[in-house]
């Protein structure tokens, strides 16, 4: 490879990392496929997850990730998931990590450690962009309604390819209920659902979101989108609606994506 292509090779690349409750884990993304170039790097995320020892974990991943043939120069910007609201850099929320994130300027704190630029997003928004860019929900005019059901409901809202952030629309009222109390996949399997018992409760949010944001396409994700068949023939909406494509990797995907769009390396 000529150094003018490994130039245009690495310009394309950026690293991602996805912090979740177990795991942190990071790749080198390629922009242009919207896919990671080489295996995922995980580390178990640190008990008690204080922001210290998740940046160390997160440096760990970096450096390791550095070290791959075709990862991006040691200056270039890297992209950070967060479980929690992030507003202008600062975490807003901590539900499911240690509460000494709350008010935490994360991104200059990352920035900080890791030496280089960081820019932190929401992990629904970053799992969201990314499918909205390269999974189901690209070239969809309009807006786009990324549905995570797992452990709560995660969400992200995308209007013509644009992320609207932090649309924390599991926390809908339903029924006098927080719709994540009631329709997420924990939910089922603590109230001992069967699969059209569970649907019910699905449609009663979904027609809920359909009716507030008239969207043109629902896409669903998290574990359960695997078992879709068992119940999306029981849904009615008028929107259409599909599983995510980029399963496991669009946290990552969708991190290194928001810190390119911000630092305009993409268009």
């Amino acid at each position: 490879m000529s150094s003018k292509d490994e130039k245009s090779h690495k310009a394309r690349h950026l690293i991602g990392i996805d912090i979740g409750g177990t795991g942190i884990k990071g790749g080198i993304v390629d922009l242009k496929k919207g896919k990671l170039a080489g295996d995922r790097f995980r580390i178990p995320t640190p008990q008690p997850a204080t922001p210290e020892a998740v940046a160390d974990v997160v440096a760990e991943i970096v450096k390791e990730l550095s070290t791959r043939e075709g990862a991006p120069d040691a200056d270039t910007p890297v992209g950070v998931t967060f479980p929690g609201i992030i507003q202008h850099g600062v975490v807003r929320s901590a539900a499911n990590v240690d509460k000494s994130w709350l008010d935490l300027p994360i991104d200059s704190m990352l920035t900080e450690r890791l030496g280089r630029p960081v820019e932190v997003i929401n992990d629904a928004d970053a799992a969201g962009l990314a499918e909205a860019r390269y999974g189901a929900g690209e070239g969809v005019d309009g807006t786009v309604l990324v549905i995570t059901l797992g452990t709560g409901i995660g969400s992200a809202f995308i209007f013509n390819g644009q992320l609207v952030p932090n649309a924390e629309l599991g926390h809908l009222e339903v029924d006098g209920h927080d719709a994540e109390t009631k329709a997420s996949a924990v939910a089922r399997e603590r109230d001992g659902l069967s699969w059209q018992e569970y649907s019910v409760l699905l449609q009663r949010y979904l027609s809920h979101v359909e009716f507030l944001f008239s969207p043109e396409l629902f896409i669903i994700g998290g574990g359960i989108s695997k078992r879709a068949d068992e119940y999306f023939p029981h849904l009615d909406l008028r929107t259409k609606i599909v599983t995510a494509e980029l399963k496991n990797d669009a946290g990552i995907v969708g991190a290194a994506l928001e810190v390119a769009l911000h630092h305009k390396l993409a268009k």
